[in-house]
């Protein structure tokens, strides 16, 4: 057996996270090779981490960068606050976000590592969740707003209007932050969830008494409320409920939108 030293033991679990009875045995399989005890580690590790990645990860932080003509959030997810809330956690999910205004989605490839090597050693299921980019335009102004606690993102909304401003752009983004729409217009909706809406609207009206004559009204404008509650455009701007998103943008558009909830 290769001779190695406590301080060894101590380096290796440094550098790795694991706890001294693993970092010996480590060290005994491979004649004392720190490289090599390394490597082993993580391919055990990685297979103890499988098994955590059927656990639920609602946690984590949000980061949103903006990068040149590029606008990026990105959502690393975590099992518990704890850890979404740490400094290395939050510094790495802003290293993210900027990687990928910067060059593209494709930029995430190469965290791979990074979140293997978290899996093991904060014995947690991490893992990456939405990635959003968006390239602003000629024409085009855009603006993101970020909802924190405990010093991590947890609401993200990046939004790109066609003929609008950076603040218009912004206060669209406050917005949606607080009414948390699932889609921007009602076309977005799947036509099979709107069925089954329309037809359960129908059922509750028809068992409340409502005359056959005026139920396909009744349905309309319930589905109307309904429609509301999830598409952007078609909700009342919350600073001033008396006016619509539609009325807010006046001639501008919306060319991109996207939400990220810690969570949901």
């Amino acid at each position: 057996m290769a001779a190695f030293s406590a301080k060894d033991v101590q380096s290796l679990r440094q550098s790795t996270g694991v706890g001294m009875l693993d970092a010996k045995k480590a060290l005994e399989a491979n004649d004392g090779d720190v490289t090599a005890a390394t490597k082993w580690l993580r391919e055990k590790g990685l297979a103890s981490a499988a098994k955590r990645t059927d656990r639920d990860a609602s946690q984590g932080a949000v980061a949103v960068v903006r990068s040149g003509n590029a606008i990026a959030a990105v959502e690393l997810r975590s099992e518990t606050d704890f850890v979404a809330k740490s400094v290395d956690f939050i510094a790495k999910v802003n290293e993210m976000a900027a990687a990928v205004a910067a060059d593209g989605e494709d930029a995430m490839a190469t965290f791979t590592g990074d979140v293997e090597q978290m899996l093991i050693t904060l014995k947690e299921n991490i893992s990456v969740g939405k990635v959003v980019r968006f390239e602003v335009g000629e024409g085009q102004a855009a603006d993101a707003y970020l909802h924190s606690q405990d010093g991590r993102g947890v609401n993200a909304v990046l939004v790109v209007l066609s003929g609008g401003t950076e603040e218009l752009a912004h206060d669209l983004a406050v917005h949606a932050a607080f009414t948390k729409p699932q889609y921007l217009s009602r076309d977005e909706v799947p036509a099979a969830e709107v069925a089954a809406e329309r037809e359960t609207i129908e059922t509750i009206s028809r068992n409340e008494g409502k005359p056959e004559a005026s139920l396909e009204k009744v349905v309309e404008g319930r589905l109307n409320g309904w429609f509301k509650e999830r598409c952007l455009l078609e909700q009342s701007y919350v600073r001033d409920e008396k006016q619509s998103i539609v009325q807010l943008l006046g001639s501008a558009t919306v060319a991109n939108f996207a939400q990220i909830i810690i969570g949901a």
